[in-house]
């Protein structure tokens, strides 16, 4: 008998949620970013492990309230933890327990969950003994702890296993021959806002959008139109930079990882255009997909 399911991967922003989906996946088809909060929707990953087809849920990070679009980000991740079979709670093994409490008042049992205490590569044994043990007091609520170091692939055998037990019996609810049933259109637009984290600092990066206006594939090579959406004039030339050397790296770097995953060439032509507050319009945020 097979085994299927949904996994909503939860955490504060910054806490590895994407770069965890990614290596299990062994594809980047979730935007990383050192930034906190560069994860704006939910996105999936489909995992083969034994008899058991997992569907990790990737979501934006547990956070307070500010602008609209905040508010969408979290309402997203609240939506995540009611749907699912299972929750993977990230933790980072740097932070207090105060997080992980925050968490069990949203989930209050609902929904069983296992803790991942991630980033374990970066602090000393006798440290990370003493965050177990933190949570011990915790055992009731959670089905394991396990402690992984993402780069290093270290604990995650132990977490696909432990995830596929606590699973329930069922068909495979997609081919097995998937990697995800996102849209190639919401998977580029995670790359070039990627890109635009990745050479683009300050606030910029989190008031800009990616709109992909059109894909034309042809053989042997994909065009991919696309509009970054800023909020003021005056981030335009930022984004442009000298001579256009800034979208120029934004472009080559969403379009290597588009021809990655792609395995062929890609055409990426990069618009920039200005829409004043767009972050905090609900009627503009709806229009472009962020729907509550």
């Amino acid at each position: 008998m097979t085994k299927a399911g949904f996994v909503s991967l939860i955490g504060r922003p910054n806490a590895g949620k994407s770069t965890l989906m990614n290596s299990l996946l062994g594809e980047n088809i979730a935007m990383v970013s050192q930034k906190a909060n560069a994860t704006r929707r939910r996105s999936n990953a489909i995992v083969m492990y034994e008899d058991t087809q997992i569907i990790f849920v990737d979501t934006p990070g547990l956070h307070e309230r500010e602008k609209v679009l905040n508010q969408y980000m979290l309402d997203e991740a609240l939506k995540a933890m009611g749907d699912c079979d299972l929750i993977v709670y990230l933790a980072p093994v740097t932070d207090s327990v105060e997080h992980y409490e925050k968490f069990l008042k949203l989930n209050n049992d609902r929904v069983k969950h296992i803790i991942v205490l991630s980033k374990i590569d970066q602090v000393k044994q006798d440290k990370l003994f003493k965050r177990i043990a933190s949570y011990n007091q915790f055992a009731e609520h959670f089905e394991a702890l396990i402690p992984v170091a993402i780069p290093k692939k270290v604990g995650h055998e132990d977490l696909l296993k432990v995830i596929s037990n606590n699973l329930p019996q069922s068909p495979f609810l997609y081919d097995p021959q998937d990697l995800t049933s996102e849209l190639v259109r919401d998977i580029y637009a995670g790359f070039i806002r990627e890109g635009i984290f990745e050479n683009v600092s300050d606030e910029i990066p989190y008031e800009s959008d990616v709109i992909i206006d059109s894909i034309e594939e042809d053989k042997g090579l994909d065009k991919i139109y696309a509009t970054i959406i800023i909020e003021k004039e005056s981030q335009k030339g930022i984004i442009i930079g000298k001579g256009g050397e800034s979208i120029k790296r934004i472009g080559k770097s969403a379009r290597e990882k588009i021809e990655r995953l792609s395995g062929q060439k890609a055409y990426l032509n990069l618009q920039v255009s200005v829409k004043k507050g767009w972050t905090k319009d609900k009627a503009f945020l709806e229009e472009i997909g962020y729907k509550a």
